[in-house]
Order: C-alpha cells, then sequence, then structure tokens
C-alpha cells in the first residue's frame, strides 16, 4: 500500500507516530490498554478490509465517543463490508436495514402485535435493537422514518406504546446515502444530520488498493476473530471520557465552530454549526487522543477531525452551490484563518 502523506485534516490513512502504533506496556494505563487493544481491532479488521484507513479510525473514534456517522459514498466502496467486519471484531451484533420509499417507522423500532390466542398485545422489537445498525440509503425512506432514528440515535432507547425499550451498548448507526442519485430520495432533516458526530465522505481506493481488493476477491474470505468484547469496549469509552481536554484547545474547537457562523466577503454560509458541533469536536478529538494512546488533547486532535464533524452542518448559500462551492472548501478557509494554539507539554507528556 502506498504510504499517505501525513496530513492534519482529514486522514487518507495511518501516517506518522501519533496514529496507532505499538506501545508495550500497557499496565496501569488506561489510554495506553485501550491503544493496544483498537490497534488490535483495527488490524483484524485491516484482515479483510483494503484501504480505507480514514473510515476505520473514524469509526473506531465514534465508538469510543458514542458517536454516529453519515456515509456518503458511491456503491461498492465496502462500507458494508467494514462495519459487518467491524462488528464481528468486536463482538456485536450487526443488522442492515435497507430504506425505501414504502418503509414506515414500525419497520425500523417495531411494534405490538395482537395474540389472539393470549387475547393480550407482545411487543416485537425492531432490527434497531443491535449494536451495529447500518442504515443503507438511508435518503430514501420518507422523513417519517428518518425521524423514527431520532430518538434512539440521541437517548439510545426506543418507546412503543408505554413502553420503553433500551438498546444495547454499544451501539452505532451508519448511515449511508447516494450522493450521485437525486430521483426518489427524501432529503435528511437538519435535525437528524446534526445527530451525526461525523460525515465521511468515502472515495475511490487507489490503483494498489484496487488491485489487492480484486486479488483477494479471488480467495475465500478471511476469518474475523473477536479481539474485543463489549464490556472491554465499555471500559474503553470509560477512559475516553477521562481524557484530559484543556481549556485552550475548548477555546480552539468553539472558535472554529463559530467561524462558520461567519458569512465572510463571498457570503458562501448561510447557517453555520450549532454548539452542537463545538461539543463533538471536544469528544471526537478526545476519543482520537486516547485512540492515538495520550490522556491528553492536543489542539492537532481538533483539527483532525473538523473537516469530518462540521461538514455536515453549515447550510450554503445558492451563490455558493451556483459557484460550485462545497462545505469542504469553507472548512478549508476556516482552519487556515483560526490560529492553532500551541501547548507545551512536559517531559513525561513528550514521551
Amino acid at each position: 500500500m502506498n504510504q499517505p502523506e501525513g496530513r492534519a485534516a482529514y486522514s487518507d490513512g495511518m501516517t506518522d507516530d501519533i496514529r496507532l502504533r505499538a506501545i508495550e506496556d500497557t499496565r496501569d494505563d488506561p489510554a495506553r490498554e485501550a491503544h493496544t487493544a483498537l490497534e488490535a481491532t483495527m488490524f483484524e479488521v485491516k484482515r479483510v478490509i483494503v484501504g480505507q484507513e480514514a473510515m476505520l479510525e473514524r469509526l473506531l473514534v465514534a465508538l469510543l465517543a458514542g458517536g454516529h456517522v453519515l456515509l456518503e459514498g458511491v456503491p461498492g466502496l465496502a462500507k458494508t463490508l467494514t462495519v459487518k467486519t467491524l462488528a464481528d471484531a468486536l463482538g456485536g451484533e450487526f443488522k442492515r436495514l435497507q430504506f425505501t420509499p414504502d418503509l414506515v417507522p414500525a419497520d425500523l423500532v417495531g411494534t405490538r402485535i395482537y395474540r389472539a390466542d393470549t387475547g393480550g398485545f407482545d411487543t416485537e422489537l425492531g432490527p434497531v435493537f443491535c449494536n451495529f445498525l447500518l442504515a443503507d440509503e438511508i435518503n430514501r425512506a420518507p422523513a417519517k422514518v428518518q425521524s423514527a432514528l431520532l430518538e434512539v440515535m440521541q437517548e439510545r432507547q426506543v418507546t412503543i406504546g408505554h413502553e420503553t425499550h433500551h438498546v444495547p451498548q454499544p451501539f452505532l448507526v451508519l448511515a449511508t446515502q447516494n450522493p450521485i442519485e437525486s430521483e426518489g430520495t427524501y432529503p435528511l432533516p437538519e435535525a437528524q444530520v446534526d445527530r451525526f458526530m461525523f460525515k465521511l465522505v468515502v472515495g475511490y481506493p487507489d490503483h494498489r488498493d484496487e488491485v489487492a481488493v480484486v486479488e483477494r476477491s479471488l480467495s475465500a474470505a478471511a476469518q474475523v476473530r473477536e479481539v474485543l468484547s463489549p464490556a472491554s469496549l465499555a471500559r474503553h469509552q470509560r477512559a475516553a471520557h477521562a481524557v484530559f481536554v484543556d481549556r485552550r484547545v475548548m477555546e480552539y474547537a468553539v472558535e472554529l465552530t463559530t467561524s462558520t457562523r461567519e458569512p465572510g466577503d463571498e457570503g458562501w454560509v448561510e447557517f453555520g454549526a450549532s454548539p452542537r458541533g463545538s461539543i463533538n469536536l471536544v469528544h471526537a478529538g478526545r476519543a482520537l487522543a486516547l485512540l492515538r494512546g495520550r490522556d491528553y488533547v492536543l489542539p492537532s486532535d481538533i483539527r483532525d477531525v473538523a473537516r469530518d464533524v462540521l461538514r455536515h452542518r453549515l447550510v450554503l448559500t445558492y451563490e455558493a452551490l451556483a459557484a460550485g462551492v462545497d462545505a469542504d472548501r469553507v472548512l478549508d478557509d476556516v482552519l487556515e484563518n483560526v490560529h492553532m494554539p500551541h501547548i507545551e507539554l512536559s517531559d513525561r507528556e513528550r514521551r
């Protein structure tokens, strides 16, 4: 595989020493223990998935932070296979739901069924009751079905009748949408789009990766081993919540978010990111720091996840769309104009 260049923006792959690397001693260090366990998970998934390192890294970050992911890419880029393989490596339950125009909310969350033999009603839970839910082509279902996901995504629970049912933990919604087809689709409500921690734009693999994909298709698929249990993942999630965030890092995240609300000279932005953008920047940066083996967040962690966290929270003006300007172009300007603070590290932290 070609070695990707080191960048401080959207990951094209594992880059320098702050990416996943071998750490020998994990005793009594939750950050290093989590790093080593997630590194093993990454390597196990890559026995099946070729390339797509950025998507894999962001999925692990979302799992640690308790967020959800919206994937945008053309068919055939291993989105479904990636989620299923990750579920196998984590020992979780995977379900795939193909969204169609005739889908109703009960198909998603479940319903109450009358039993003639007992004269009562039984609750049949829907496919959202799993650890990893792939909502394939989410924009093909009407708004009432899309909104049925809101309570599950935000509250991790479903209300059917007078009963509330909690989904199992961990719980990750991975939704996909096809950017090249608009016929028969329903745009996602802004309230739902804002619930996704990340929006990842998945591109085509490079030549070498695609050759490797074709080569692997000629033989039997590798059997994925469970390398991390849901209980262990929950422990690492607690470790992510304990990662230290300096106030200057929080101020940098807020400044990035508030800068998206300024129209600028070009007037490309109609509505910028909400405070949920700032929250998700810090939470994602905290999880990314843990994934990189640290128990503290650096400003570079925030910068690395900024595009993925903010791109779907911007509403562009007609002038921007007419000029062919997308959210990433706006965020390029934001990242260039907002100064990234420098934080001095102690000798222990440098090690």
